[in-house]
């Protein structure tokens, strides 16, 4: 089915960008009283506090605004209905009702429940509540990424970095990027949602001023590949590494030219709630997305791209010299 272009999705843009900013002053709250060294201690209750907290507050308004529409999210409240997680549910409540004063227990568990969907549907939202759940104990980058699919094509992504700052607006912390299909992308700061300046992808072809980002965490992508194709291209730079689809907003604003998520793992199929929003956020910038065998994300296939194998980013001009080194690479 062709996508309707006419389809301005005005509300759609207006309601993910209000879901994701109110997610995202949850998830600062959250994260502002951290203890250093979480990570180290494994006590991973604040980040799904959190997580299970932002799940609430997003699908609470896109199951009010549109009751039709599936949600495809990372969590079920099962577990915070067990005896053993009694605190964290306790937790879970406390941080909404400090956004939702009069949000009960039981509505609040039927919210996150609202993300329980699977399946593929002509018409859906993917929701990443926390993206980075390991920067976001570090105390470090982080994203509440949303997407609005819509025939196999995503066609609105909202995308909140609470932690970042781009050289667009240096003294600011913390942006929102949100894109319609068609009609570009913007970028705001999250405290006051004052509109940044004209997005810009960045136009750099010299391989040594060439930036390229890559996740902090090796699970599922090959920082050792990564670096060989460098090699091939000619960029001498270090990576910049960054947890999250804050990423994608580094390549979208300009402050780097590629990011790559190189398989580590023949086995493991990326999640479509992972790069949805950050893709569309990229490729309204001017840039480009496909997987490393020059494919297109795929999303039809309910919460996995089942017909891609990792995934690439750049400013467009560098993709194809990108796309070869990975071949020339053998990385399949």
């Amino acid at each position: 089915m062709e996508l309707n272009l006419k389809h301005t999705y005005y509300s759609e843009k207006m309601i993910a960008l209000a879901a994701v900013r109110e997610a995202a002053d949850l998830c600062r709250n959250v994260q502002r009283e951290l203890a250093p060294g979480e990570i180290q201690k494994k006590d991973r209750s604040p980040v799904t506090i959190a997580d299970f907290g932002s799940q609430a507050l997003v699908c609470s308004r896109l199951r009010k605004a549109y009751p039709n529409d599936p949600i495809i999210a990372e969590e079920v409240a099962d577990e915070l209905r067990t005896e053993e997680n009694i605190l964290v549910k306790d937790q879970v409540v406390s941080r909404v009702r400090e956004i939702r004063p009069d949000a009960s227990e039981a509505a609040i568990l039927e919210w996150i429940d609202y993300g329980g969907h699977k399946d593929q549907a002509p018409r859906y939202w993917t929701l990443d509540p926390i993206d980075g759940t390991k920067g976001f104990l570090r105390g470090d980058q982080y994203a509440v990424a949303l997407a609005l699919i819509a025939d196999g094509e995503v066609v609105v992504a909202a995308l909140a970095c609470p932690n970042l700052t781009l050289s667009m607006a240096p003294d600011s912390k913390g942006i929102i990027a949100i894109a319609v299909k068609g009609q570009g992308t913007e970028f705001f700061q999250l405290q006051d949602m004052k509109v940044l300046e004209k997005v810009s992808i960045s136009k750099q072809i010299e391989p040594d001023k060439v930036r390229f980002s890559e996740s902090v965490e090796s699970t599922h992508t090959s920082h050792s590949g990564a670096q060989l194709i460098a090699q091939y291209l000619g960029i001498s730079g270090k990576s910049v590494r960054l947890d999250s689809q804050a990423k994608y907003a580094v390549v979208a604003g300009g402050d780097a030219e590629i990011y790559m998520r190189l398989p580590s793992d023949r086995r493991y199929v990326e999640n479509i709630w992972d790069h949805a929003a950050g893709m569309l956020i990229v490729e309204e910038a001017g840039g480009k997305v496909t997987d490393i065998n020059g494919k297109p994300l795929i999303y039809k296939h309910g919460y996995q791209l089942k017909e891609n194998r990792g995934v690439i980013v750049s400013n467009s001009l560098l993709h194809d010299p990108l796309l070869k080194a990975i071949a020339k690479a053998g990385i399949k």
